[in-house]
């Protein structure tokens, strides 16, 4: 059904369908698959960017309280300087005494990067307010830090966040203070905080939140400013915002308290509003430049088929108008050519010119074959006449009984050479026609004329016309042997490469001259009548006939030195014409 409907639909609504499928449809398809999936790795990426900045800040953010919770360590672990701290002094110089001696010693060279000051707090009466160490009051417990602090029982350093400030506060209890409370607390350095927060990476707000949800410090300006102390979830942000959050957990000095990351949506696709405009030139140029281009295609296909369409309309109303030319390699352009040649050619029928056509085709097939006709006759008479004379000498030399032999082998060649019902043998029967002749001619000359003929077994049954190499042995034997002083030899070989029948003719006879040989190639190349080489001239014609421009025929020729002639043949019989 739908060939049927595609059958049916006009060229220009076909064209149009392919475009609308085949681009238009693709191109938007591709463009909002395109623009969706680079916004989703975008997207994808920035978040796993930011989920890295936020374990990243948590990690810094741990390294530097993990350098105070060392050093409180240290303290808390002393027992000579807890046992001293809980000592009660006699005096103020033994206790200057005692610190100058020990205590003084203790606080030298514990300040690391993170850490801005740390102080000892203690309600021992006998110790002086001095360097590290302070006295534990009543106004120090009214403290924040401190009011902080006395709700944490465990044993562990307790993250105490006031003002804006990060403090680790433990007790020096590790050893009987006597009922003396000892305190040791560290203050962060903030700059340091902020510049964790600052180097983080994390593209947006980060708060840090204590377990009871109240953001204690953040990057955010706003929050710095009124927000801290203020729970968490109370802050209101808007719906297009992107929540991370990073819990510490396992650490007792941290446990419950996070990192929680607020990242809008717009930032993270920021990247992706920036390469909009490009997306939407390169559809734009995705659209016009397609649609020009199969525009113009289309147009040219179809204005020169309606063209087409016309003037065949006109020829059905016997108006043999032949389109203009135009130069125009493609199928149209060639279905044009050809149109108007068909035209041409209708309007030349009509005109009967095509019947005098038939006639001179008819009358030259007719001479041709007329032709072949007398080149077979006329061979046969002209081997008789030869064989004969060879008889009639030998028989007048020589009184033997070898003419019964020599005439077997006349009879022989006499039999084969009229009987041209046959116009096609094998090479093999060739060969021996040839043999039948050489043996008489040898029978002629004696011990002076010896030859030689292979064949390849390949090429036993290959088919070729009649007679068409013995005229050539024969020429090799009465006009090259006969003449010669010396003793003759002729070789002759038929083989087979690269699909053609290669036929080689050699003597050592009396050869020819350059000039001599060249006008022996024109008169076998001209449409004359026979002359001196009757057998040669009538088998080369006879090949031309039977081959055409399939055959290569050449003779090599030097004087007093022999002869040699290649003839080479297609070995598909489909290139021999009937003759």
């Amino acid at each position: 059904m739908i060939r049927w409907n595609l059958n049916y639909m006009k060229l220009r609504d076909k064209l149009l369908l392919m475009y609308v499928l085949s681009v238009f449809i693709p191109i938007v398809v591709t463009n909002v698959v395109f623009y969706q999936v680079t916004t989703a790795n975008i997207r994808s990426q920035k978040t796993r960017d930011a989920g890295v900045a936020m374990n990243n800040l948590r990690n810094d953010l741990r390294v530097t309280v993990d350098q105070a919770v060392a050093l409180s360590y240290s303290f808390y672990a002393d027992p000579v300087f807890n046992d001293t701290l809980s000592r009660s002094f006699g005096s103020h110089f033994e206790y200057i005494q005692a610190y100058n001696t020990y205590l003084k010693g203790e606080f030298s060279g514990q300040l690391s990067q993170g850490i801005r000051w740390y102080q000892v707090y203690t309600d021992n009466p006998t110790i002086l307010s001095s360097g590290y160490i302070e006295r534990l009051t009543a106004a120090v417990r009214k403290t924040n830090w401190y009011e902080q602090f006395r709700a944490y029982s465990a044993p562990y350093p307790a993250l105490i966040a006031t003002d804006q400030t990060l403090s680790l506060v433990q007790r020096l209890d590790n050893l009987d203070t006597g009922g003396i409370e000892q305190l040791l607390k560290i203050d962060f350095n903030m700059d340091v905080i902020k510049e964790h927060f600052r180097n983080s990476g994390f593209d947006g707000s980060v708060y840090l939140v204590d377990p009871e949800g109240h953001i204690r410090f953040s990057n955010d300006p706003d929050t710095q400013g009124n927000r801290i102390g203020e729970l968490y979830s109370k802050i209101h942000f808007p719906n297009q915002t992107i929540r991370f959050e990073s819990i510490y957990s396992g650490i007792n000095y941290l446990e419950g308290w996070s990192l929680q990351g607020v990242m809008d949506e717009e930032i993270v696709l920021r990247e992706v509003r920036k390469s909009r405009s490009s997306v939407v030139w390169l559809a734009c140029i995705n659209f016009v430049l397609p649609s020009i281009i199969i525009a113009a295609m289309s147009r040219s296909i179809h204005v020169r088929l309606v063209r087409i369409l016309k003037h065949m309309k006109k020829v059905k109303t016997q108006n043999f108008q032949t389109i203009p030319p135009e130069n125009a390699r493609d199928e149209i352009g060639q279905l044009t050519t050809e149109f108007n040649r068909m035209t041409e050619t209708i309007r030349s029928l009509i005109d009967e010119v095509y019947l005098a056509d038939i006639q001179k085709k008819d009358l030259e097939l007719k001479q041709q074959q007329a032709q072949l006709h007398a080149l077979h006759s006329q061979i046969n008479p002209h081997f008789l006449f030869n064989t004969l004379e060879s008889v009639r000498m030998r028989s007048l030399i020589k009184g033997e009984k070898e003419t019964a032999k020599i005439v077997h082998h006349m009879a022989k060649m006499f039999r084969k050479s009229i009987s041209w019902n046959q116009q096609h043998v094998t090479v093999k029967e060739e060969l021996e026609l040839i043999d039948s002749f050489l043996q008489i001619q040898q029978y002629r000359f004696g011990e002076k004329l010896q030859y030689r003929i292979e064949a390849a077994p390949a090429v036993i049954m290959v088919r070729i016309p009649k007679m068409v190499i013995l005229p050539f042995v024969e020429n090799a034997s009465i006009h090259g042997i006969e003449s010669t002083p010396g003793q003759g030899l002729i070789q002759l070989s038929v083989s087979a490469e690269d699909d053609h029948l290669h036929i080689c003719l050699e003597d050592n006879g009396i050869g020819m001259s350059s000039s001599r040989l060249e006008e022996l190639l024109k008169y076998l190349d001209q449409n004359t009548d026979m002359g001196e080489h009757v057998g040669m001239k009538n088998a080369y014609s006879r090949l031309r006939l039977c081959y055409g421009d399939c055959f290569t025929f050449s003779i090599h020729s030097r004087e007093g030195e022999g002869t040699q002639i290649r003839i080479k043949l297609p070995l598909n019989e489909r290139c021999m014409r009937g003759d």
